[in-house]
């Protein structure tokens, strides 16, 4: 079974979405379930309930109180994509270079965890299940 990855409306809901299905991934967007507007220790638990893994360009995500104990309280696994100043042709194409790393650390590592994604496409682990709660 593949791994069903969740694009935070930081990356939009076409470019980026449609390059990782191309790929072979199964994408859902954030705009398909919640509002333009929600909080994102609104929307974490359900996507966390559902399994979906997350990919976001919000790098402030994991140091905000509120959205980090929302991802670690729902089992998420949170990649935070850090390129800076990209436009999204190119994020897609680094997203779609890391889809294998991604998938493999979304199926083998015990959630919650945050891991980055860099503008080459290296997936890092950053924090586990042990260090996030």
């Amino acid at each position: 079974m593949s791994e069903l990855f969740f694009i935070d409306r930081s990356l939009g809901k076409n470019t980026i979405a449609q390059a990782l299905r191309a790929a072979g991934a199964t994408v859902e967007v954030h705009d398909a379930h919640f509002k333009q507007n929600a909080l994102d220790e609104d929307w974490l638990p359900d996507v966390g309930r559902r399994g979906w893994a997350v990919i976001t360009s919000d790098d402030r995500i994991r140091y905000r109180t509120v959205e980090r104990e929302a991802a670690t309280s729902a089992g998420v696994a949170l990649f935070i994509f850090t390129g800076k100043r990209m436009r999204a042709p190119a994020i897609a194409e680094a997203l779609v270079r890391a889809l294998p790393a991604t998938s493999e650390l979304a199926r083998n590592h015990s959630r919650p965890f945050v891991a980055k994604v860099s503008r080459t496409g290296t997936v890092t682990l950053l924090a586990s299940a042990a260090t996030l709660r």
